[in-house]
């Protein structure tokens, strides 16, 4: 067939340096100095053991001395899959007059020479037919083989793009390297593996058995959101993770409020099977978990349809993960606690060191409230001023756009220095920090941002090169600049946003803050019944986000390690209201209770 041999996916950019050795191409026969060689899309194959991988074909495409296709997608007037007369999935397509008579003397010399015909898109060849029938006429063909129903509109789509009259530019890309991904994958692991299993301790030691009932239901909850999620092929996400932490935090939270309903209920005189009843029910803790996830809820649909990119991936998860959240601990949860009282019925949701901690505390909130108005006051004032008057923000290419490259030394560096030797080679200010060691650069620039096109990016990746050589006097541009397994220096990482998608991403996530903090205020009038608690909750959750904007404002500057503000830091402000809010609801829902006489203060 017409693939010249399968290769791993991290592979390619070492093949293709082998490609442009002179040397290399010596060896080529004369009808093949103008050959291109190109890979096809992802596929699956079996290796040696059977096992099935991930692979991308090579092949060669005839060229010419301009480098110019046989027949450009120019002249496809419609393409469409559908299904052979086999019923197997196929795509039939239909060309214009001009577009029928190169086809047809395309198709004959394929057929005479046994030959095949590449159809490329962006360099990326989707599918290589032979020609089995002699030449086509008439301009109208039937593409076979073995496909499937996605591979066949893929396709499709892929013939129908070649009509369009407009290029397509790259406005927004981000590129890691494997070794950086390793890393991030690596430290996100260790982080949630520690968070969680200090949650299940400080569970197990504050509620005693009651913890451990908790800590299955929580870990329950973790699989069934991943299983969900793997099953219908949800990618993770870092401020996907920041969703899962909120998820696991008022899963946690559902649970803690219904222990310690029900230690007030045996408190009160009831017998362990009234107390875990009454704090199930909507008089106990129920209302105030409905209440706080639903307006969990109706932040993460806001989120998510005004969201973009990662926001969208923090609102998923957050979605999937209420849901599985409710179930678990208010169902898994619950049948451990029957099994209990069916047997040994010997819970007590505390332990002997903790059972009167916190019983008979009392503190007059009410008594500090002029301290604490003060205190807040100053902390907004300050913080907006910084904010808008004075330090502002540092506002990451997410927001104003530019080019991002993560850069790993052979050694320390010194940040100011390569930032005014960037700066010179670009002709305009280029940022350089210190991210993590001394010997990696986070380097920042908007040189040209507003003009798109792959020659563009090819212009900026060489003046980088070049100003860089001295650093790294071993290693060729693209060793330096692709990606590929084992990369311990040169770029790791490497981020693009146009300035129109910064715009967009800036107003989408204005608007979705915006958007969640209505709903909410809606809802929680109608809950309520009170347009005072709405405002109050607003209030609180404004007090809280921009307490911790006015600390990034002002300590940006100095600080040894990065505060920007990009889609990441948008999932993290998330995370705060989240819990702001959740906690915020459940005080009000204790202080109704108190109002309306069910409780005693």
């Amino acid at each position: 067939g017409p693939v010249l041999g399968y290769f791993a996916p991290k592979d390619t950019a070492a093949v293709n340096a082998y490609f442009k050795r002179a040397d290399i191409r010596v060896l080529l026969g004369a009808d093949q100095h103008n050959a291109k060689f190109v890979w096809s899309k992802p596929t699956t194959i079996k290796d040696a053991k059977g096992k099935d991988i991930e692979a991308v074909e090579l092949y060669a495409l005839k060229g010419n001395r301009d480098n110019v296709p046989a027949m450009s997608g120019g002249v496809v007037t419609d393409a469409k899959d559908t299904f052979d007369q086999l019923g197997k999935p196929a795509v039939s397509m239909q060309m214009n007059s001009q577009g029928a008579k190169v086809w047809e003397e395309l198709t004959g010399r394929a057929f005479s020479q046994k030959g095949y015909i590449a159809i490329v898109l962006d360099n990326i060849v989707y599918s290589a037919p032979g020609v089995t029938s002699g030449p086509i006429a008439g301009g109208r063909s039937e593409i076979t083989g073995s496909f499937d129903v996605a591979e066949t509109k893929d396709l499709a789509n892929v013939l129908n793009a070649g009509k369009l009259p407009a290029s397509a530019d790259i406005i927004q890309s981000t590129v890691v390297g494997p070794s950086l991904g390793q890393a991030a994958i690596d430290a996100g692991t260790i982080s949630s593996v520690l968070g969680f299993l200090l949650v299940c301790l400080w569970m197990v030691f504050y509620y005693g058995k009651a913890g451990w009932y908790a800590n299955l239901a929580l870990l329950l909850n973790l699989l069934f959101l991943f299983g969900i999620m793997a099953s219908f092929g949800f990618v993770l996400t870092l401020p996907g993770i920041a969703g899962i932490v909120l998820t696991l935090g008022t899963a946690v939270d559902a649970n803690i409020i219904i222990f310690e309903r029900a230690k007030e209920e045996l408190r009160e005189g009831k017998s362990l099977s009234d107390a875990v009843v009454a704090s199930y029910g909507w008089h106990g803790a129920m209302r105030s978990i409905i209440d706080a996830n639903v307006t969990h809820v109706l932040t993460g649909a806001i989120l998510f349809i005004f969201g973009t990119g990662p926001i969208k991936g923090f609102a998923l998860t957050l979605l999937i993960g209420i849901v599985t959240s409710l179930f678990t601990s208010i169902f898994i949860a619950r049948i451990f606690i029957d099994r209990n009282i069916a047997g040994k019925g010997d819970l007590t949701f505390s332990t002997s060191v903790t059972k009167n901690w916190f019983t008979n505390f009392h503190f007059d909130f009410i008594k500090i409230k002029k301290f604490t108005y003060i205190f807040s006051s100053i902390v907004v004032v300050v913080s907006l001023v910084s904010i808008f008057f004075v330090n502002g923000l540092d506002e990451g290419v997410d927001f104003v756009g530019g080019r991002t490259f993560q850069v790993k030394f052979e050694k320390p560096v010194d940040a100011t220095v390569v930032s005014d030797e960037l700066s010179a080679a670009f002709g305009t200010p280029v940022e350089a920090k210190i991210l993590g060691d001394d010997d990696q650069l986070k380097i920042t620039t908007k040189y040209k941002i507003k003009e798109d096109g792959v020659a563009i990016d090819e212009e900026v990746n060489q003046i980088l090169y070049k100003s860089l050589t001295k650093y790294f006097p071993n290693t060729s541009y693209e060793k330096f600049i692709n990606s590929f397994d084992g990369k311990k220096i040169g770029v790791v990482q490497q981020s693009k946003v146009g300035a129109s998608i910064s715009e967009d991403i800036k107003t989408n996530s204005y608007w979705a803050v915006l958007g969640a903090m209505a709903v909410i205020f809606l809802y929680l009038m109608i809950s309520f019944r009170k347009w005072q608690y709405s405002l109050g909750a607003i209030a609180a959750v404004a007090h809280d986000v921009i307490f911790v904007l006015g600390i990034y404002s002002l300590c940006y500057k100095f600080m040894p390690f990065h505060m920007e503000m990009d889609q990441h830091f948008i999932a993290a402000i998330l995370t705060v209201i989240g819990y702001s809010m959740n906690d915020t609801v459940i005080v009000f829902d204790r202080i109704r209770e108190f109002i309306i006489g069910n409780r005693k203060g």
